[in-house]
């Protein structure tokens, strides 16, 4: 019924509805920017921005608040798409030449426990993708030098966009080749379905709400891209938490980059902020690590909160502004200078210092990757194979990692990071704003959804 009403009252203003879609509650309308400052009370002009990665685009921008015709009042949470600004960042880093340890996805996998009689088998992991693309050569060579075979991956365009690699490897290909490379020898025998939209707000919330409701559901999706939460208007940081919310009801564990700009998640006001969509409740947030391990025996020799400075980036963490704190938070000992009561970022952790990163294969190019961007997938794949032999999806996953943990305890299932800082907060016992519960033992991680004993 308020469909119906959207679609009546907008009609008649000369708007018209090319599309509806009940499930995720979007309707899809078209006009000319005269009628759209008219209808929504705006103002929209032409400008330019410069995107993550340097470049300058051409795009609509509106300046003042939004309104909705009277009827609408109540009924319509978002009006997105007006303004096309670039919305998002890459969270990826690219190695120096100086760079001295780095891992397969394969040895990471060993390193952190992953339960070994899994492989993803039957499972379907989405990835959402701003920008970029891959090449299947680049994926046949990148998983034959891993002796992995069979992975299959699929693209998915959304709003008009597609798998386009550009060949910049420090570009969005980046991004793309890192997101499908760790989820493809992390669950070589996953259906890995890669979701390309356009990076504005309104793409973002349709890739997610694309991939939360398709057939068949996916068992994670991996979000490797983001903003500090102010720099997102309300309405879409709320509309994109529905669709996130979406997403956990129909069993979908999301897991989402914490950020590479430290506490400051590359803001300049001398604050501390987070990443959104890692601030949602929604998603499963993922912080970042210094890895040292033995290349031989792969026995971790040192594990330390990623931090190398400002020009070369730290994981993000911090506490929201925008998300109170979650129910599965309470007692983990989440707080804030003022006794701010909100969302404790990140949830869980993973290595991803460029110094000790990823061995990645991009537009042709063997190279070492770091960023929280390789924790999200890195989380999304073990999720996977977790999901595979308890046999069934997990959706939120929270509530079982936080479980009853006091602040200052280890959490079952994790090794404590207890050294480094992020900028504003520092590791200790624990929760803590920098690695979140810590990084995972595989094994335990499975026996807290299985109830059975890790072995």
């Amino acid at each position: 019924a308020e469909a119906e009403l959207v679609a009546s009252t907008l009609a008649g203003l000369g708007v018209r509805v090319l599309e509806t879609d009940l499930a995720s509650r979007r309707i899809r309308i078209s006009a000319t920017a005269e009628v759209m400052n008219r209808v929504f009370g705006t103002d929209l002009q032409q400008a330019s921005s410069e995107r993550f990665d340097g470049a300058v685009v051409e795009h609509r921008h509106r300046t003042g608040e939004l309104s909705v015709p009277a009827p609408l009042a109540g009924v319509v949470v978002a009006v997105l798409g007006l303004d096309d600004r670039p919305q998002a960042r890459a969270h990826f880093r690219v190695a120096s030449a100086a760079s001295g340890v780095s891992y397969t996805p394969v040895q990471l996998g060993e390193i952190y426990g992953f339960p070994a009689a899994a492989d993803g088998r039957g499972q379907t992991i989405a990835i959402i993708e701003l920008g970029g693309g891959f090449a299947q050569a680049d994926l046949d060579a990148y998983f034959g030098s891993l002796g992995i075979s069979g992975v299959q991956v699929r693209s998915v365009g959304v709003d008009g966009a597609s798998n386009v690699a550009g060949g910049d490897p420090s570009g969005a290909d980046g991004e793309v080749l890192l997101d499908v490379e760790v989820i493809g020898a992390l669950a070589p025998a996953a259906d890995v379905a890669v979701y390309f939209a356009p990076n504005t707000d309104a793409g973002f919330l349709d890739a997610v709400a694309t991939a939360a409701h398709a057939s068949p559901t996916p068992t994670s999706m991996s979000i490797s891209w983001g903003q500090s939460e102010g720099q997102w208007t309300a309405q879409a940081r709320a509309a994109l938490d529905e669709a996130l919310l979406d997403a956990v009801a129909l069993g979908v564990t999301v897991t989402a980059a914490a950020g590479d700009g430290g506490s400051a998640d590359g803001e300049t006001d001398s604050a501390a902020h987070v990443d959104f969509p890692a601030a949602s409740p929604h998603a499963l947030a993922c912080g970042g690590t210094s890895l040292r391990a033995d290349p031989t025996t792969l026995a971790v020799t040192a594990e330390s909160v990623w931090n190398d400075g400002a020009s070369g980036g730290a994981t993000g963490g911090g506490i929201s502004t925008a998300f109170d704190r979650p129910s599965w938070q309470a007692s983990v000992g989440v707080s804030a200078p003022g006794g701010a009561g909100g969302r404790g970022v990140p949830d869980v952790a993973g290595n991803a210092d460029p110094r000790t990163g990823y061995q990645v294969r991009i537009d042709g190019q063997d190279t070492v990757i770091g960023g929280t961007s390789a924790v999200a997938p890195l989380w999304a794949a073990l999720l996977a194979r977790i999901a595979q032999l308890a046999g069934h999806r997990l959706g939120l996953v929270q509530p079982t990692l936080y479980g009853q943990t006091a602040a200052g305890r280890v959490a079952p299932g994790f090794r404590d990071i207890t050294t480094g800082d992020n900028g504003a907060f520092a590791a200790g016992p624990g929760w803590d704003a920098c690695t979140g519960l810590g990084v995972p033992l595989g094994a335990a991680v499975l026996s807290l959804f299985t109830g059975e004993e890790p072995q």
